[in-house]
């Protein structure tokens, strides 16, 4: 079962795997951890952190979510949906309360996953994610223009338009050299696949530049002229520095750090699926990414998730166990012991271009576009969280979207509900009737008025359910509400039937219901609604109601009296 708290490493030692197999997650495994390594240091770059702390990461959190994942092939680390949100983080409070923001982050993703909320990406709508996606790979791209072009800029601005200004007026300072290493490094990368995709053109690309650069004593920036020295070495665990009054400032960024670890993993893990035919555990998924980013801080990494275009990496290389991510996060591991020192030599305009193709294939311009076709408020929703990300902050942009598509799809659904006043309609037209006889072949009594309400009734449908109900400007002696077509209600629907009920009773009026189904009658009976109007005035359909009504009529012509709160047999 999807649902199951079991990592999927369990299961695969259980069922065991062939030797020939093995190989293959070996080599899958080994092509993965070089693939991840410029990615690694680069995404590490861009979020204004140090280089090693990008390997740590991937080594740190790609070990663990392989090791605990509810997906078989997931590959776990740093990625470019973090950039953002981690470099804000940093130019604010630092590394330590970005390292304490991931340890909250880690703690939320472990609790949505015990309370089994993997289903959680079926909550985020499309547009709002096409819109943030884009406006991240916008601003990756904007910050890796300085170094690709080697401009003399000491402090750039975090601020989108202050240093897309910053860029036009320093533009003179430009490096040509940089400019030549950083567009050589781009051709690499876009022209290697058609030789081989075996091994990533970005390895190509760092491979031919580093030592062309180092050779020629080209004045190119490299890592070691703006980084210094690359540790080989992973650093003992330890808790960061934190001050308890920062605490609450940092939990916005820990539930934006949160929810992106969770979109992004599971959206990986359904990628996944659909290229394997398997079938991933999502809470168990939620689990292993908390593990994960409460790890990462304590080895002073940065946060992590499931990485799409590396887990698609895994599984074109014949990955179909946990074994391959195991064997990518010890590929990074030997190369951060062993090859880690010679990193500093890797120039900056070499990795820019790494980062601008990445953030190429992350903005989804295509999807973007077409997107420009659908209904106009998915149009709203994606273009507010895309100018919001650009020009405000990832935080606010995910938070507006979400609310945006939340009172957007409310505003769908109450246009759905409709309330008709069938006594006046009495009409073929008007009555999509699934029984036997519709309703204009019943006779309605005089004095009697019959109202029916299709859709959900919620709180967005209560004020046309009252406008619709205004028709009638003098009391009736029976009025019957048709709930046939109601398959669910919320405490607001239940409290506007409760003040037609009061109304009725004032009026002298008996209120009646048909159709009711089972779930709407609970949350009825759960708030004491049904106790408040009388089983007796619940019909089980609309001819058992008029029957009522005829037996209402009778005494009223008799000299009896019916009051809405009365009793009688039905």
């Amino acid at each position: 079962m999807s649902t199951r708290l079991v990592p999927e490493l369990v299961s695969c030692v259980k069922e065991g795997c062939a030797r020939h197999q093995m190989g293959r997650e070996i080599l899958s495994g080994v092509i993965v951890g070089i693939v991840a390594l410029p990615l690694a240091i680069a995404f590490a770059i861009a979020s204004g952190v140090k280089p090693e702390q990008g390997l740590i990461t991937a080594i740190v959190t790609g070990f663990l979510i392989s090791v605990l994942s509810g997906s078989r092939v997931q590959i776990g680390g740093p990625t470019g949906a973090f950039v953002v949100v981690v470099f804000s983080i940093v130019s604010k409070f630092g590394y330590d309360g970005l390292a304490v923001a991931t340890l909250m982050a880690g703690v939320i993703l472990v609790c949505m996953g015990l309370a089994r909320m993997g289903a959680v990406i079926k909550f985020i709508p499309y547009p709002m994610t096409v819109g943030f996606t884009s406006g991240i790979a916008l601003i990756i791209a904007t910050s890796q223009i300085k170094d690709f072009l080697g401009l003399n800029i000491p402090k750039p601005s975090a601020e989108f338009v202050h240093k897309v200004v910053e860029y036009g007026q320093r533009f003179e300072t430009i490096n040509p050299y940089s400019l030549l290493v950083g567009g050589v490094s781009m051709a690499v990368i876009l022209l290697w696949p058609r030789v081989s995709r075996k091994v990533p053109g970005s390895i190509i690309a760092i491979l031919l530049a580093t030592p062309l650069v180092y050779l020629l004593d080209l004045p190119v920036a490299t890592i070691g002229s703006q980084f210094g020295s690359v540790p080989s070495v992973i650093p003992l665990p330890h808790l960061p520095r934190f001050e308890w009054a920062t605490l609450p400032q940092l939990i916005p960024s820990a539930l934006i750090i949160a929810l992106l670890g969770a979109i992004e993993s599971l959206l990986s893990a359904v990628v996944a699926d659909g290229m394997t035919g398997m079938r991933h555990r999502s809470n168990m998924e939620l689990v292993a990414q908390g593990v994960a980013n409460i790890a990462s801080p304590l080895f002073g990494g940065i946060p992590a998730t499931g990485a799409i275009a590396r887990t698609a990496t895994n599984i074109k290389n014949g990955g179909r166990t946990p074994v391959a991510g195991i064997v990518h996060a010890l590929t990074l591991f030997l190369i951060l012991i062993f090859l880690g020192r010679w990193a500093v030599l890797i120039p900056m305009a070499t990795l820019a271009a790494v980062l601008l193709v990445v953030a190429y294939h992350m903005s989804e311009w295509r999807h973007f576009v077409r997107l420009l076709h659908a209904p106009k408020s998915d149009i709203f929703v994606m273009v507010a969280s895309f100018l919001l990300t650009v020009f405000v902050d990832l935080t606010v942009a995910i938070e507006v979207g979400v609310v945006l598509s939340a009172l957007l799809f409310m505003h769908r659904m109450a246009g759905l509900t409709e309330v008709r006043h069938l006594t006046r309609e009495l009409s073929e037209e008007y009555s999509q009737e699934i029984d036997d006889k519709p309703i204009a072949s019943r006779e309605i009594p005089a004095g009697v008025e019959v109202f029916e309400i299709y859709g959900p009734f919620f709180f967005a449908a209560t004020s046309q359910f009252k406008d619709t109900l205004g028709i009638i400007k003098k009391p009736v002696k029976v009025l019957i509400l048709r709930m046939r077509h109601i398959m669910t209600i919320d405490a607001s629907g239940v409290h506007a039937l409760e003040e037609l009920l009061e109304k009725t009773a004032r009026d002298g009026t008996a209120l009646m219901l048909s159709g009711v189904s089972d779930r709407v009658r609970a949350t009825m009976n759960k708030t004491g609604f049904t106790e408040r109007i009388g089983q007796d005035h619940l019909y089980e359909d609309i001819d058992a109601a008029l029957t009522g009504a005829r037996q209402v009529l009778a005494r009223a012509d008799a000299g009896g009296s019916e009051t809405a709160m009365g009793t009688r047999p039905c």
